[in-house]
């Protein structure tokens, strides 16, 4: 029988967390990014806080700058966490990005090679071995499941909408069972978190598009804390009680927003706030001195961070106006 995990096992990788939080991103050194006069500037304050060159006219280049970044930091804390699902859970939607790419690809006769990541579990060379070879089970087994489900669908309806969403399904459910098997409550209601506001963004896509039931029926995720029934039944009276629906919960701000866009209206406000309300759980890992919370939630903060610098970096060659960025940003929970 497995060693039972305690929280007391996360002291010295706590400890060295909260230092390494000192290191992440502040708003203010955004700013200084985001007002930057030229882009060897803003890439200059980034190097200062131990980024690569970051080059936002070659974004493939960029994105593999971060990639390696990321993976550098997975890595290292991979060596020194009690328990080593808890960093899997960060690279498990890769492995599912990986197979819609790969899919697809093959469906067009297309070469994937410029749409994968090698960030997940499982390397994108094995990954397209085994799905070109048909030996899938040398895959985990989830995964190998989902991807012989998509390619099903795929090549029964020619729908990579479809395919996508039986991915989609998959990989919450998968990140559920993974976050489950570790005992972690917090990283549980993390994975809740996002589903819930996967759950939102689909309520009111569909809203906004006069979609009926049972499209949405197909695109819910179950294992959030609000039912997929109770959001059928807002769908089916047309937004009537969205924003009710989420009052008690951190997606309270995004849900109002939602219910004022079911007719028209933009949606870049709407989306971060759902992601914001993600940070907004995780935000409690502050409260929490020692254990597998602190570790869990700075990942999640370096993720933001990565998501930020695109926005920031991309923004600025588009010649964005600084406020339009900055609206986009999101927030981080450290």
């Amino acid at each position: 029988m497995a060693k039972r995990i305690k929280d007391t096992d996360y002291l010295a990788i706590s400890a060295r967390i909260r230092a390494m939080e000192n290191g992440l991103l502040t708003r203010e050194r955004m700013e200084q990014v985001l007002e930057a006069r030229t882009g060897d500037e803003a890439a200059k304050i980034l190097q200062e806080c131990g980024y690569p060159a970051l080059d936002p006219a070659r974004p493939e280049e960029m994105d593999a700058a971060l990639a390696a970044v990321r993976e550098e930091t997975l890595a290292d804390l991979a060596d020194s966490a009690p328990d080593a699902r808890y960093i899997d859970i960060f690279k498990l939607k890769y492995d599912y990005h990986n197979v819609k790419a790969l899919l697809k690809a093959a469906a067009m006769g297309t070469d994937p090679g410029h749409m994968l990541l090698d960030m997940g579990r499982v390397s994108a060379a094995e990954l397209r071995e085994a799905l070109e070879s048909g030996h899938l089970e040398e895959l985990p087994p989830a995964l190998a499941a989902a991807a012989a489900e998509a390619k099903e669908v795929l090549d029964t309806t020619r729908d990579p909408q479809r395919s996508d969403m039986v991915l989609d399904r998959w990989c919450y459910r998968d990140m559920m069972d993974a976050a489950e098997a570790t005992g972690s409550d917090f990283l549980a209601g993390y994975v809740r978190a996002q589903i819930d506001a996967a759950n939102l963004r689909s309520l009111v896509r569909t809203l906004r598009m006069g979609r009926n039931a049972d499209f949405l029926r197909d695109v819910l995720f179950e294992d959030g804390t609000i039912e997929p029934q109770a959001l059928l039944k807002v769908s089916a009276d047309g937004g009537a009680g969205l924003a009710e629906l989420y009052a008690p919960t951190e997606l309270a701000a995004a849900a109002e927003a939602g219910a004022a866009i079911l007719k028209s209206g933009a949606m870049t406000e709407f989306e971060k706030l759902c992601d914001d309300a993600v940070e907004e759980y995780l935000a409690g890992a502050q409260a929490i001195p020692f254990g597998e919370a602190p570790l869990i939630a700075y990942l999640a903060a370096r993720e933001t961070e990565y998501t930020n610098l695109r926005i920031l970096l991309l923004g600025r060659s588009a010649g964005l106006a600084p406020d339009l960025i900055r609206a986009r940003l999101r927030r981080s929970c450290v």
